[in-house]
């Protein structure tokens, strides 16, 4: 079948990668691609908020299936346009993807569910927050309500902090109560009724070693978390998960794509901190190259509700995600430049994904973003990954850009 990718991202590289390796698979497109997701689809420009061409592209082009990449289209409600015009669209609808474009939204969800969240409280401007932060004990953590590039979240530890971050902000606000413990990214495919477990990753949000600076749309990741156990993983199904396909099908709004849960592990057991309703990035790089099975029968089978008979498969190697970014990132950019040492090296298993490139008048990669690379590899354990991963990102010529070391260096555990 022809495929439609929306995005342009390292997570959309990683999707046309993965589904290129489909039996099932004919022509790809991605709208818009960069220069990496060249080699594997065509790269096509499409305005993916003008809803009436995308669908007459579909219907040209003959696609049968349009995967939805970013948050940004599934929020806009692209994925409901395409299903109103007959065509299969991998991604929740606009009422479903609430529960990514509103923070408020999907913690009124969890309090009437009865979902462990941390405490909190939201406000329709970030000035009617202000009482509210001076009088409650710190630290607290302060969130724009709605889509923020994975980057609209401050832990204020003094109460300037917090009033810094709200002045920072427009629009409504939560103010959550600040939860203690390991993060983990868990995701799960949904069709509308059944709720099917993938994968566990952790992500690198802080842009330099030792988790300090700015946060930003992810450095880098590993999957699995050794630290997400079955039996963790059988709980957050039970308690957060399974209820929130529940309310979600009760209210009409039934979730049909990707369900991305960041927790914390606290120490009375595992809470929400948000969600998302697409693939993470870097995270999807990790678990595409994990992912052994068929994508394209599971996205179908999702679309198609009939994920009741779907049964992923998975290597049981570490993925590690080392991401190179742009000097600046995530303020104010440096000239990216020319980027060498991307060539295919004979007999290297590492995979590098693009986020931000493009080719110059010479045909040369150039960086045109943030985040511009992921070099992704697999490994017994997690550290024969990370030798992998590194091992690769030091073959490129770069000066430009800049990366973490430590991605992956405090994985809670390796695998055998």
């Amino acid at each position: 079948m022809n495929i439609l990718v929306i995005g342009g991202g390292g997570r959309e590289h990683a999707l046309c990668w993965k589904l290129r390796q489909s039996p099932l698979t004919g022509a790809v497109y991605c709208a818009p691609g960069n220069a990496g997701i060249a080699a594997v689809a065509t790269c096509i420009a499409l305005d993916a908020d003008d809803h009436a061409a995308v669908t007459a592209f579909v219907h040209a082009h003959a696609i049968e299936l349009v995967v939805i990449g970013p948050e940004g289209p599934l929020v806009n409600g692209l994925a409901d346009a395409l299903r109103a015009g007959g065509i299969r669209a991998f991604g929740p609808s606009a009422a479903a993807a609430q529960l990514e474009g509103s923070k408020g939204f999907t913690k009124d969800l969890c309090a009437r569910a009865g979902i462990p969240t941390a405490a909190y409280a939201r406000f329709d401007t970030p000035a009617a927050a202000r009482s509210h932060v001076a009088a409650h004990a710190l630290p607290l953590v302060v969130k724009a309500d709605g889509l923020a590039a994975g980057k609209g979240v401050v832990i204020a530890h003094t109460h300037a902090e917090a009033t810094a971050a709200l002045d920072a902000l427009s629009g409504p606000v939560v103010i959550e109560a600040f939860l203690t413990g390991p993060e983990v990214s868990f995701f799960v495919i949904c069709d509308g009724t059944t709720a099917l477990p993938l994968a566990s990753a952790q992500d690198h949000k802080r842009a330099f070693d030792g988790d300090n600076g700015p946060n930003t749309g992810g450095m880098g990741a590993y999957s699995p978390a050794a630290i997400f156990t079955p039996a963790l993983q059988a709980e957050v199904m039970d308690r957060i998960i399974t209820p929130t396909i529940a309310a979600m099908a009760a209210a009409g709004t039934p979730f049909t794509g990707i369900l991305y849960a960041g927790l914390m592990l606290t120490p009375t057991g595992p809470q929400l901190i948000e969600y998302n309703t697409r693939f993470g990035d870097p995270e999807c790089q990790a678990l595409m190259l994990r992912l052994e099975s068929d994508l394209v029968e599971l996205l179908v089978a999702a679309c198609d509700g009939k994920l009741d008979s779907a049964r992923p498969v998975w290597s049981n190697d570490v993925a590690v995600v080392v991401v190179l970014a742009t000097r600046g990132y995530p303020g104010p950019l440096q000239p990216g430049g020319v980027i060498g040492g991307l060539q295919v090296v004979p007999g290297d298993a590492t995979v590098i994904l693009h986020a931000g490139t493009a080719f110059d008048d010479n045909g040369r990669f150039i960086a045109v973003g943030g985040r511009v690379l992921g070099v992704a590899a697999l490994g017994k354990t997690v550290s024969e990954a990370r030798a992998r991963a590194y091992a690769r990102v030091a073959g490129i010529d770069w000066p430009g850009g800049f990366f973490r070391t430590d991605i992956a260096a405090n994985a809670g555990g390796e695998h055998a």
